[in-house]
């Protein structure tokens, strides 16, 4: 739902644009035509000749000579009016309709394919709805610097958080470039500070570049807004059907909501369930142990999370530490 009323939007513009290009061109004709009125003249000759020419090919009689000797008369006409134009110093496509997009005229289209522009609008709109716009220019795979992860075993996890990182970073490279492939869901669980959010966003980013919906919340926000659709009569009702369907659900900070009160669970639970049911993927990042899981959350959504998602520990020390000793941004 929320990709078709991106293209109803997206295409709305178009049409908006086009109107103003011809807006345009009608009060370049205007500037003209009180500038030189014979480009008026001509110009009504070149429409009216056109006519005719068009009239001789239905009534069939002799229309080939009618067609030659019309062409004539046009060339001439034109010939006539770049020369006028040139004599008054005015660019000769001064009177074209003049599109932003000129290999697609701004219909989004060329043929049966999306233009390029086209597309650059729909990548624009979904990092607007995404609620990641301006921090996914700092944070993204090219921006990922792995040196903050110590190559030292880690104490009683038998592997250096270096190592742990990097199988961490295919694993999500990987699920970006066999998106549309498996049925892989992303949890990320360990202390703050150690990448799990960065990386969120550098798969938000990848798959909102290929023109993915990708919707970013934090836990307590998402059920703020679940709340609200419910229960406030002005709210946005269709931000729920988004939820359900986006593409890519990430789910930052989950348990953090100020309260796991019997009604977050269930929303929570039925936004997990739903959206497994329908094979739509989603990124959960927690700061929870799993052992905490238990006394906060009910079996049933650990359940969904184990039996569903490819669990990945974050293990090392808080890198904005490490950052601050260095002296980084």
């Amino acid at each position: 739902m929320l990709r078709s009323k991106i293209v109803l939007e997206i295409l709305e513009e178009y049409e908006k644009l086009q109107n103003q290009a011809k807006e345009m061109q009608k009060e370049r004709q205007r500037e003209v035509y009180n500038k030189i009125p014979r480009l008026r003249e001509i110009d009504e000759k070149i429409k009216k000749l056109g006519v005719e020419m068009a009239m001789a090919v239905v009534n069939g009689s002799n229309y080939q000579e009618v067609i030659n000797q019309t062409r004539e008369k046009i060339t001439s006409l034109r010939i006539e009016k770049g020369e006028l134009l040139s004599l008054h110093k005015v660019p000769l496509d001064f009177l074209e309709i003049k599109y932003i997009c000129s290999k697609c005229n701004d219909t989004g289209f060329i043929g049966n394919q999306k233009c390029s522009c086209f597309k650059q609008k729909l990548i624009d709109k979904l990092y607007q709805q995404s609620n990641l716009k301006e921090i996914i220019k700092r944070e993204n795979f090219d921006t990922f610097n792995i040196s903050y992860y110590s190559s030292e075993i880690y104490p009683d996890e038998k592997i250096s958080p270096r190592k742990n990182m990097e199988r961490i970073f295919t694993s999500c490279l990987n699920f970006v470039n066999n998106f549309d492939l498996t049925e892989d869901n992303l949890f990320f669980y360990g202390s703050s500070g150690l990448g799990k959010t960065f990386l969120s966003h550098c798969i938000a980013k990848d798959l909102l570049d290929r023109g993915k919906v990708v919707i970013y919340q934090t836990a307590p926000n998402l059920m703020d807004i679940i709340k609200s659709a419910k229960y406030d009569e002005n709210s946005n009702k269709e931000v729920l059907d988004d939820i359900l369907d986006c593409d890519l659900l990430i789910i930052d900070d989950l348990g953090t909501e100020p309260n796991h009160t019997g009604y977050s669970q269930l929303e929570l639970f039925n936004i997990i369930n739903t959206r497994l049911l329908k094979n739509k993927k989603m990124v959960i990042s927690t700061n929870l142990p799993l052992e905490d899981f238990d006394s906060i959350y009910a079996e049933r959504i650990k359940s969904r999370i184990l039996g569903s998602f490819i669990l990945h520990k974050f293990i090392g020390e808080d890198i904005r530490l490490i950052k601050r000793r260095a002296g980084d941004k």
